[in-house]
């Protein structure tokens, strides 16, 4: 049996590693889902979500020199996405009061802002070490 890409079929886990499983698949082929092709949620570890021996249904996802790579999360079937619902939408900001990020009048060039980020970093530092020094005893403190 020819294994072809995009098409679905049924395989028995055979080895589990830290990266992902192996299935064996009609025809005696041997295929690796990878670890972010088991669940559509983060996997810490496989060993959760499969045990050897597992009959699983894999989609064919690529084959490159003999090797087979297969997703258990694109066999599952799924609705099609619709567009969002209403309900989730943010409201779009109409107050053109404030300046917005793509406001063409407000842009600032790298000189600009490189100079700003220097003032701003430069007072910072300042104060942080007029702060610490303070605390330290610095600057001719007298100790006792």
């Amino acid at each position: 049996m020819s294994i072809e890409i995009g098409s679905k079929l049924q395989g028995k886990v055979t080895g589990i590693t830290n990266f992902g499983a192996f299935v064996e698949l009609p025809g005696g082929s041997t295929g690796l889902v990878h670890i972010s092709e088991v669940a559509d949620n983060y996997v810490k570890d496989i060993n959760e979500h499969l045990k050897v021996g597992d009959e699983v249904t894999v989609k064919v996802i690529n084959e490159k020199d003999g090797k087979i790579g297969l997703s258990i999360k694109k066999a599952i079937d799924r609705p099609e996405r619709s567009e969002r619902p209403r309900s989730t939408e943010r409201p779009r900001n109409t107050d053109r009061s404030r300046p917005r990020a793509n406001d063409f009048r407000n842009k600032e060039n790298f000189e600009q802002k490189m100079s700003r980020f220097l003032k701003d970093s430069e007072d910072r530092l300042s104060s942080l070490k007029r702060n610490t020094e303070s605390k330290r005893g610095g600057r001719g403190a007298r100790r006792g």
